[in-house]
């Protein structure tokens, strides 16, 4: 996590003389895909350059910041590709996934992209999500900039819900994953609650990692178990494969709740800008080569070879989890669910930061007698917040599910598009509009990933509330 002491504080004199009037880029840039050769690049050495005034003191390199992209969108949303090619089918699955793939990818892009415009028109070195779409709507055009206010908070509390609920489904799923080991070993069975409370203090320490470039070896030690869970996986999956010709090539009447679990599975929108914010060359983070290409594309090529291979294996038998399919009284089978449990457990700390800065944004001004002391509180206090949900809620991940389908939907792929637009409105959209056009596609896209998401998750908790009682009374 980044050393959030570090990152606000010196800056905040320096930020208030850049939002002086002072020469910035106008308002003629062409937009181009190339972030290289853009406006921002084809500045002289007299005006400001927001890159070479940004000062991290723990600044993250490339490889670092890859790594945790890499360990951000490879979260436990991969084990259910199997299901999503099941809703597909087995051809049309690899062409959807690689459309899902680019349409998230682009989103950040996005994103990114007009965060490092508009660090010229504001003079600033740095922004969060919220912060871009408020300066971008602060220099919109006049019928949005009443709106910049609303676009912040709604960012900021869709993040906070988000991510907040994820530290508590991974509580809930680290403690599930040991739970059904231990009690395969043990013989008896174990207080699912008792174990999330066990996992209150290793999970304290973990948030007390001080910012991302101390975390970078916890990240890459959680992609190491991640990536053998899934190795172990595979070599389930080759076993005895049946062809091709047995599974469905495309099924078009449920191929929206492919693109709903694929979505929510790929998307990171929450950890995109706090991992540029980090970067010793944030310019790095773009460009086709760039650190979100390549992560992405690493990420796009194992959904869609577990999402085939699973579906191949399993069929319609293909459990919500692939892990479910896996023969559970062999020694490897329950290697995968210790080794997704640990990748889980160190990956908390990536999603954990989201909400911490969120949080200690707020609140860091009025933190000036002891703000390292302060931020360790709220760190632990955010931290037993998110046990204590997951202990009284142990069935929360249907109701999170509902969430993210609503939040995922909302700022992962509609904010992007619509901070596009107002950020590029004075200087065009390209010949033929063909930026409007795209955009209109993209959030077509995410108010249908936000229709059938939520429709999904309430069937889910529908369906976990009506099996109560016949589970309670056997």
């Amino acid at each position: 996590m980044v050393n959030i002491s570090d990152s606000g504080g010196k800056h905040a004199s320096q930020e208030m003389e850049q939002f002086l009037p002072g020469d910035g880029l106008g308002g003629n840039n062409k937009y181009k895909i190339q972030p290289r050769k853009d406006a921002e690049q084809a500045v002289t050495p007299s005006d400001y350059d927001p890159f070479a005034a940004r000062d991290n003191e723990h600044a993250t390199t490339d490889n670092e910041t890859l790594t945790h992209l890499l360990k951000a969108s490879l979260g436990t949303g991969i084990l259910s590709m199997p299901i999503a090619f099941m809703y597909s089918g087995i051809i049309l699955g690899i062409f959807a996934t690689i459309l899902t793939a680019f349409i998230c990818t682009h989103c950040s892009y996005v994103l990114v992209k007009c965060g490092h415009k508009l660090y010229y028109r504001a003079r600033r070195t740095r922004m969060s999500f919220a912060e871009i779409a408020e300066v971008s709507f602060q220099n919109g055009p006049k019928w949005c900039r009443g709106f910049a206010p609303i676009a912040k908070f709604s960012i900021l509390f869709g993040l906070f819900l988000t991510y907040f609920g994820t530290c508590s489904v991974y509580t809930v799923i680290v403690a599930k994953n040991f739970e059904q080991v231990m009690e395969h070993w043990l013989g008896y069975q174990l207080s699912l609650r008792l174990l999330i409370s066990c996992l209150l203090i290793p999970l304290i320490l973990l948030s007390w990692i001080p910012n991302l470039k101390y975390l970078a070896p916890v990240s890459m030690i959680a992609n190491v178990f991640m990536g053998l869970g899934l190795g172990i996986t595979f070599y389930y999956l080759v076993m005895d494969l049946p062809p091709i010709e047995s599974r469905g090539y495309a099924h078009v009447s449920t191929l929206p709740a492919f693109f709903s679990i694929t979505i929510f599975a790929m998307e990171a929108i929450g950890v995109v800008m706090p991992l540029e914010n980090n970067m010793k060359n944030p310019q790095h983070f773009l460009g086709i080569c760039g650190v979100l290409s390549q992560g992405m594309s690493g990420v796009t090529l194992i959904y869609m070879f577990l999402g085939f291979l699973g579906y191949l294996r399993y069929g319609d038998d293909t459990a919500e989890s692939i892990t479910l399919n896996l023969p559970v009284h062999e020694w490897p089978a329950q290697a995968v669910k210790v080794l997704i449990a640990l990748a889980v457990f160190c990956t908390f700390g990536l999603q954990f930061y989201v909400c911490l800065e969120i949080v200690w944004d707020s609140i860091k001004d009025k933190c000036t007698k002891r703000p390292t002391l302060v931020n360790y509180v709220l760190r632990t206090v955010l931290v037993t917040a998110a046990v204590v949900l997951a202990v009284s809620v142990p069935t929360i991940a249907p109701f999170m599910g509902l969430i993210g389908a609503f939040c995922f939907s909302i700022l992962g792929l509609i904010f992007p598009v619509l901070i596009e637009l107002v950020t590029h409105w004075d200087t065009g959209f390209g010949s033929y509009n063909w930026i409007v056009w795209k955009n209109i596609v993209i959030a077509i896209c995410g108010l249908a990933a936000l229709t059938f998401g939520s429709m999904s998750s309430l069937k889910d908790i529908i369906k976990l509330y009506t099996a109560e009682p016949l589970e309670s009374s056997t």
